[in-house]
């Protein structure tokens, strides 16, 4: 095997790895008996530590596509663990790996480019599939983890779009940032109570193993691998994720949750092999 095959493989396999650690994330959220956002406050606190000592020596611009990273970011991380504790894990995270197709949306006006008719269809699919998600009887707080986890998405979409605006810089900083203001607004619910001991070990491998590893790993993978290859193996995480759950914790989507689940996959999926495709052509 050749150097550049070595190379190609292991990035690969630091793929693999770092969607696998993400899709760790429902069934630790749910084993931690704490407040959802002191959970999430701590997780970017400890996150926040080990990304800052792996960048040594952080760049901080403070344009306006840095600052919006990272409030994007915010956004995306502290709603989605309060999403996985109101409602399911499956829902949480297939409701926020909408995220690509808002950037199908908002990225024809915020990056200039042109939004075509498999974008459009993916929209119209990816919607009716995050109908079927509010389909299953839900309690109050059910239906809330639900549209947090949209909005979630939503901000994972404009986290997508404020780094590429970044593409010629270091947009590291940005989820540095982000993580420091996650840690900063849920300071006050980490203050109102302490996590028992044992959970301790999991809010570490939380903020470490779930969040600071997978990105350093995408981080030092993305620049060997296809735009196929980088696009497709993430969907690992949203597959993962409530089989975990579901396994550990017991706690299976319901029918109409699965069904949209499926169709929101169908879409993403779809839209990305035809962009792909196309591009390739």
């Amino acid at each position: 095997m050749s150097g550049t095959d070595s190379g190609r493989a292991k990035s690969l396999f630091l793929l693999v790895a770092a969607a696998a650690l993400w899709s760790a994330g429902g069934i630790i959220i749910k084993s931690i008996n704490w407040n959802p956002a002191a959970i999430s406050g701590m997780r970017s606190l400890i996150a926040s530590i080990v990304i800052l000592a792996w960048v040594r020596r952080p760049h901080f611009t403070w344009s306006k596509w840095q600052i919006g990273g990272a409030i994007a970011y915010a956004f995306c991380c502290g709603l989605f663990v309060v999403a996985t504790k109101y409602t399911t894990a499956a829902n949480a995270i297939m409701l926020q790996y909408t995220g690509p197709i808002y950037v199908a949306l908002f990225g024809h006006w915020f990056l200039h480019e042109k939004t075509n008719v498999w974008d459009w269809a993916a929209i119209i699919v990816v919607m009716g599939g995050m109908a079927l998600f509010f389909l299953d009887k839900l309690s109050p707080e059910g239906a809330t983890g639900n549209i947090l986890a949209i909005i979630s998405g939503i901000a994972f979409a404009w986290l997508a779009l404020f780094l590429r605006k970044q593409k010629d810089g270091s947009p590291v900083e940005s989820v540095l940032l982000g993580n420091w203001i996650i840690a900063a607004v849920f300071a006050p619910f980490m203050f109102q109570s302490a996590p028992a001991f044992s959970d301790w070990t999991l809010l570490a491998a939380l903020g470490v193993l779930q969040l600071a590893v997978p990105y350093i790993l995408y981080a030092k993978a993305i620049a060997n691998v296809t735009a196929l290859e980088a696009v497709l193996i993430p969907v690992i995480e949203p597959l993962l994720n409530p089989v975990w759950v579901m396994l550990f914790y017991g706690e299976a989507p319901g029918r109409w949750s699965a069904a949209g689940a499926t169709v929101v996959l169908v879409g993403i999926m779809g839209r990305s092999i035809a962009a792909l495709r196309k591009t390739s052509a």
